[in-house]
């Protein structure tokens, strides 16, 4: 199972589930304290910004960044839920959940991965370019931008707030 959060909620989602796997996707990875409960090697840490477009300045999401938490997920033993984080819990990794979905369910439909994480948290907006990398990646052939462009965009009247992902 995945949980996704904000930065904000990192220590009190780690604690609530039991998790022992973090993915931190955001662009100032300085700021994160890892929870005490996280071994160092089971907390991957990835410095990206939350853009869509390769812009002076910021660090873009790119296909190694793809590769990292493919690598990552791939890894991780499922004993205990992982929880995914970026900064507000909205872009980065919501994106980077449907990544992990897709590719440790390869036979499962990115529609019904989408829309699990749209009713899971309304302001869920994947980042683009991720999601778009990954497709690429996974050989989804379109099919993760498809389920993108189809739940549409999030709320944004709403703040991000924890949410899970199941896995099958």
């Amino acid at each position: 199972m995945i949980h996704v959060c904000s930065l904000a909620d990192l220590h009190d989602t780690v604690a609530a589930t039991g998790a022992r796997h973090v993915l931190t996707v955001m662009g100032k990875i300085s700021a994160v304290q890892r929870p005490p409960s996280i071994l160092a090697a089971n907390h991957l840490m990835i410095s990206m910004d939350d853009i869509t477009e390769p812009a002076e300045g910021f660090v873009a999401p790119a296909r190694e960044h793809i590769d990292q938490v493919l690598a990552f997920a791939r890894g991780w033993d499922r004993a205990a839920p992982l929880v995914i984080h970026c900064f507000a819990g909205i872009s980065r990794s919501t994106a980077s959940a449907f990544t992990v979905a897709c590719a440790l369910n390869p036979h499962r439909d990115e529609m019904t991965i989408a829309r699990q994480i749209r009713a899971a948290s309304p302001c869920a907006y994947p980042n683009r370019r991720i999601v778009m990398l990954a497709d690429q990646v996974l050989a989804r052939n379109g099919r993760m931008v498809a389920a993108l462009d189809a739940i549409g965009p999030g709320d944004m009247s709403v703040s991000g707030r924890p949410f899970r992902v199941d896995l099958d």
